[in-house]
């Protein structure tokens, strides 16, 4: 696939390592299973934006298998993180297909809402940068200062990707904090029918789900670490021993994942990803 039309970072770009590659902070982050727990807490966030949720009302999010829609967002954005060049500008391919035909009035605000507008991709990609950098020091630990921002600006690449321009995002992880914080604070967010779906459908996933045994904990997790003011929205209540079961169990957790195997520890298109690359390398050796 050409990559005349996308950012100047991918006219040099490996076809083989992708947008990012081994040597890479995403790829450090992204493969952990722990961070990707941080997901449900992106989600539950995005929801609450009532424009976001006017989006994913209009592509039938809600009525049609929301779990399976979920999963089939997540293998993009898997493909956009581990997979090859090609793999890479497909899954941003399709997704901006999608985004296109998002648009209208919402039903519930009276706003018009569209899909590619910066604003809303600004917050979708701010919850979810936001959410990985929180369970990366929760239950990793492994970045510093410098390998937060260097995170950071990887993220913006690939936003780039799905039309959310780079002077529109926050230059630091704290500021991009702050942003979030302010949008919380402004009144913009509500949780309603659709926010309380994806709600239930955190705490409750179907029967078949991978993990269901311990996607419980992974939920109180997502519900707990939410913004004050956003976590109260969803009916969350807190108390101080709300918050000592929180650094308790995310403390052992971060405390015993080192000694988990690589298979409990790694998502499995990070462990593909590193074996092609691995496998292209030994073959032009």
């Amino acid at each position: 696939m050409a990559v005349e039309g996308y950012p100047v970072q991918w006219q040099a770009m490996d076809a083989e390592k992708g947008l990012f590659g081994p040597g890479s902070v995403s790829w450090q982050v992204h493969r952990e299973v722990t961070v990707l727990f941080g997901g449900a807490r992106a989600l539950l966030m995005q929801a609450a934006h009532p424009l976001v949720v006017a989006g994913a009302r209009q592509t039938g999010f809600y009525e049609r298998n929301p779990w399976k829609r979920l999963e089939r967002t997540l293998q993009l954005q898997f493909a956009i993180t581990f997979g090859t060049r090609e793999e890479a500008l497909r899954a941003a391919d399709r997704i901006n297909r999608v985004h296109r035909d998002v648009h209208g009035i919402d039903e519930v605000t009276g706003l018009p809402f569209d899909a590619t507008d910066p604003e809303l991709l600004l917050w979708v990609h701010a919850c979810l940068v936001d959410s990985s950098l929180l369970f990366e020091r929760l239950t990793v630990g492994k970045l510093d200062d410098e390998s937060r921002q260097r995170f950071h600006d990887e993220q913006m690449l690939g936003a780039e990707l799905l039309g959310l321009p780079r002077d529109r995002i926050p230059p630091t992880p704290t500021a991009l904090h702050g942003y979030i914080g302010d949008v919380v604070e402004s009144g913009a967010l509500r949780v309603g029918d659709e926010a309380l779906i994806v709600a239930e459908l955190i705490r409750h996933p179907p029967r078949e789900v991978p993990w269901r045994p311990v996607l419980w904990q992974v939920a109180w997790w997502a519900f707990a670490t939410l913004p004050p003011r956003l976590r109260e929205m969803y009916g969350v209540g807190w108390t101080r021993l709300g918050e000592l079961r929180l650094r308790g169990s995310l403390g052992t957790l971060k405390l015993l994942r080192p000694s988990l195997p690589g298979r409990v520890r790694e998502i499995v298109p990070a462990r593909i990803a590193v074996e092609r690359v691995a496998a292209g390398t030994r073959a032009r050796s």
